[in-house]
């Protein structure tokens, strides 16, 4: 029953072998020396393509196959997320602040007087907007 649930971290088959083409064409080894100094290993798009590739054409019957690609997705995501987890120079809070709808100062208010932002927030809250000048730029010589 738990494989159901990570279902939807299997993406279509034809992108892992996009991820694949990329990670190996010439661009991608050139930019992956520059900046490793080596090529990068792209063999787990490869294996995820053929593993989706038979899970798919199993119709879901091939259940390695999947919780494979469910696996190597999951630790994706884990090496992904990596650096948010270990950062602690933030500390994460559980909800927003009480005041995050407080009014804006004056001077902000001032500042925002007849943006595009406030003309638009007053039209979609249905306020009555102020119409622009009908002039012409256009000068006869």
């Amino acid at each position: 029953m738990e494989s159901y649930r990570s279902l939807f971290q299997i993406r279509p088959c034809h992108l892992y072998k996009e991820e694949y083409d990329d990670c190996t064409s010439f661009k991608a080894r050139f930019h992956q020396y520059f900046i490793f100094g080596q090529d990068t290993d792209c063999s787990q798009w490869l294996t995820d393509f053929r593993n989706c590739e038979r899970y798919q054409n199993s119709n879901g019957n091939d259940v390695d196959a999947g919780q494979a690609v469910i696996k190597s997705e999951e630790q994706r995501r884990l090496t992904r997320l990596r650096a948010h987890f270990a950062n602690d120079t933030w500390q994460k809070r559980k909800h927003p602040p009480l005041d995050w709808a407080s009014p804006l100062p004056d001077w902000m208010e001032k500042r925002n007087e007849n943006t595009y932002l406030e003309l638009k927030q007053k039209e979609l809250s249905g306020q009555t907007v102020p119409q622009a000048e009908e002039r012409s730029l256009c000068s006869i010589m």
